[in-house]
């Protein structure tokens, strides 16, 4: 296929040179210098969204913000003014569903189809291949360009229409937040009443308390490893996402805002840009203690 892909950071890098390495032409357009490894592989620079739009048959989007997809799709020169009959447009960030149903009826006036499919796993599951992919769309688009969420993840879920994957996505930044959340209360419990948090976590991960958070982020906690995978000020964002669509819906997530409030304590104190692990610093600032280990 020809693949239009537009945001290199973090996790769009990686997913681009997974498509690339799988065989398909690409187009790429980033504020930022594009990067050399893409360029090496034959990637093709353009000079707008439109550009990419032009070239590309399948334009990936992966940008921070609802804001910066509503630019990087409408804005003068972007990827509408690029798009003909026949194209689809697929936006893997991370945005509000309400805003994604606008943009997809937007993109369809054009003739084209539209997916939203955000995803999970971090930086570590982007270069591994290996993300969950929540998509919403129609069978048939999905089915058609299915053959790219192949080659960058493994649980790849076609859980509704349009917008349902974003809602899905809000839904698993919930659980990871609070996950976050408890690891730390755990890890600080430990570490504040003497024992080596190192050992307290390999004991639970072999128990009905292991996860994924307590494998990779208990450690990041232990270690003082915060450079960020996923960072603080993104899972804010996230999760504002979740408690503006509570209040839509009239529902109470009282946990995930007690989340928001601390990953707000580590803005304050300046993590955020730290990885969403250090929420654990807004607890231990309350607890006048720092995980660390004995070994």
């Amino acid at each position: 296929m020809k693949i239009g892909f537009i945001g290199l950071g973090i996790m769009g890098r990686p997913i681009a040179g997974h498509i690339v390495d799988g065989g398909h032409q690409m187009a790429i357009y980033s504020r930022s210098s594009p990067p050399s490894d893409l360029l090496e592989k034959g990637a093709v620079v353009c000079a707008s969204s439109r550009e990419v739009a032009e070239r590309a048959d399948v334009i990936i989007v992966m940008v921070p913000d609802t804001p910066d997809v509503e630019a990087v799709l409408f804005s003068r020169g972007g990827v509408a003014d690029g798009l003909t009959d026949g194209k689809t447009v697929i936006d893997m960030s991370s945005i509000s569903p309400i805003a994604t149903k606008e943009f997809a009826a937007r993109i369809a006036e054009k003739g084209c189809d539209y997916l939203d499919a955000p995803v999970s796993g971090g930086e570590v599951g982007a270069k591994a291949a290996t993300l969950s992919i929540m998509v919403g769309g129609t069978q048939e688009t999905f089915d058609r360009v299915k053959p790219l969420f192949d080659l960058v993840g493994k649980n790849i879920t076609l859980v509704g229409s349009v917008g349902d994957g974003q809602t899905a996505k809000v839904a698993n930044q919930i659980i990871v937040a609070v996950t976050i959340e408890a690891v730390g209360e755990a890890l600080l419990f430990a570490s504040k009443a003497g024992a080596d948090p190192a050992r307290v976590r390999a004991a639970l991960m072999g128990g009905f308390a292991s996860s994924r958070i307590l494998e990779v982020h208990g450690e990041r906690m232990i270690k003082r490893s915060f450079d960020p995978g996923f960072k603080v000020e993104l899972h804010q964002k996230d999760l504002n996402l979740a408690l503006e669509g509570a209040r839509q819906l009239r529902l109470a997530l009282p946990n995930t805002a007690t989340c928001q409030q601390l990953f707000s304590v580590c803005a304050a104190h300046g993590g955020s840009l730290r990885d969403h692990s250090a929420m654990v610093n807004a607890l231990e600032i309350m607890a006048d203690h720092e995980i660390a280990s004995a070994t």
